[in-house]
């Protein structure tokens, strides 16, 4: 029987080396707990797509649906940018630092949310507390044999204990994940808020597949961002729409900003580019754009109006609708106790399950029988929502 509604999801990760089966599995493992939850139906099957994809078929709010899921990949660039090795991620801790200390943008972040920049600040610390424990130990190491007559010996089992605290830090990142963020950070800071010209080379494709799914015309085509992918998917579909407007009769054109950190790079002094985008998609017509935060996720920039915090709203200003995933109201005590201090599984909280679920159903909105805009057609924004224009830059 054909599915009565069918909805195509083109999802941007944020800064992950991880190989794209990770959000299938996360999808088919927290869908089936949401449906529980919820009295959602959903299987999980392959999808006929160019890229990596899975289908979702859902029987949702008493109606049969079929969602393509497919992830927009860029995980070979952050493979690519995580390829330093010790002595060349501090080289990037100095850079990254001095380019949002010098330019002024930690002073304007740290105005706006001090969450996220305390998680930014996370790995410069950690970083260095190695490399200082590090010179404490073989310091004191050199100094030891010194005392003991050692002489030359003294400088290379020094320098050898330092060089091995170094390593074993690195060796345990799967635990702190300094050296990740500090990756992460450096990415963006690399180009003072530009793209370079790989990531560019990979939007012009994400547009590409886009206008593909466009023309195949399902119900809904619905582009997910989360976390630094949410400014990505804002500038994929600015330069979708800057071709032409959406035809009429086709796809509703939907797009889903999660958890966001866009002022990390949009504060940024070459940052124009995503500037620009992110005034003309806050007055794109033929769209609807929804941006979930919660003020319990350190690592974003919580109910930050992603487009006026960067000073590019003001008049005529429609998007995007702001709302907060309220993670003390949709999950229950015993599950925020079980993730208390587990950073990086709040951050992806957007994409899983809620035991006490509000408006915002992931899993509703992208396996069940409704559009973006008709699900939130008349919600008004958090009212703790930011929209202060504090990246405004003269």
């Amino acid at each position: 029987m054909t599915p009565s509604f069918r909805r195509h999801v083109l999802y941007l990760p944020g800064f992950d080396p991880i190989p794209p089966r990770r959000y299938r599995e996360l999808y088919r493992r927290e869908g089936a707990d949401q449906a529980a939850i919820s009295g959602h139906r959903l299987r999980i099957t392959k999808a006929e797509a160019p890229g990596f994809a899975w289908a979702v078929h859902g029987r949702v709010e008493g109606q049969d649906t079929r969602t393509v899921i497919e992830v927009a990949l860029w995980s070979d660039l952050v493979q690519a940018s995580m390829t330093q090795g010790i002595a060349a991620t501090y080289a990037q801790l100095v850079r990254t630092s001095w380019t949002y200390i010098a330019t002024g943008t930690l002073t304007r972040l740290m105005r706006l949310r001090r969450g996220p920049v305390i998680a930014a600040l996370y790995p410069i610390a950690v970083l260095l507390a190695q490399l200082m424990l590090g010179l404490l130990l073989g310091g004191l190491a050199a100094w030891g044999i010194l005392a003991l007559g050692g002489g030359w010996l003294a400088l290379p089992v020094g320098l050898a204990l330092v060089w091995g605290v170094l390593v074993m830090g690195k060796r345990l990142d799967h635990r702190l994940f300094a050296y990740y963020l500090m990756h992460d950070y450096a990415f963006t800071a690399r180009h003072r808020g530009g793209y370079p010209p790989a990531l560019e080379d990979r939007l012009s494709q994400f547009r590409d597949r886009l206008r593909q799914i466009i023309d195949d015309g399902p119900d809904e085509v619905l582009v997910v961002g989360h976390s630094s992918g949410a400014y990505l998917a804002v500038s994929l579909l600015a330069d979708l729409l800057r071709e032409g407007p959406p035809r009429a009769g086709g796809p509703a054109l939907s797009l889903l900003t999660l958890g966001h950190v866009v002022p990390m790079a949009a504060f940024l002094p070459d940052a124009g580019r995503l500037r620009d985008d992110l005034g003309y998609l806050g007055r794109a017509e033929g769209i609807f754009w929804l941006d979930v935060t919660a003020p319990g996720d350190a690592c974003c920039f919580a109910l930050c109006d992603p487009v006026a915090v960067c000073g590019a709203g003001g008049a005529g200003q429609r998007w995007p609708l702001v709302i907060s995933a309220a993670f003390t109201q949709t999950l229950s005590p015993e599950r925020l106790s079980a993730m208390k201090n587990r950073w990086f599984r709040l951050h992806f909280q957007y994409l899983c399950a809620f035991d006490r679920p509000g408006d915002y159903d992931y899993f509703a909105i992208t396996a069940g029988p409704q559009t973006l805009d008709r699900r939130f057609a008349g919600r008004k924004p958090s009212p703790a929502r930011i929209t202060r224009a504090v990246g405004a830059r003269p």
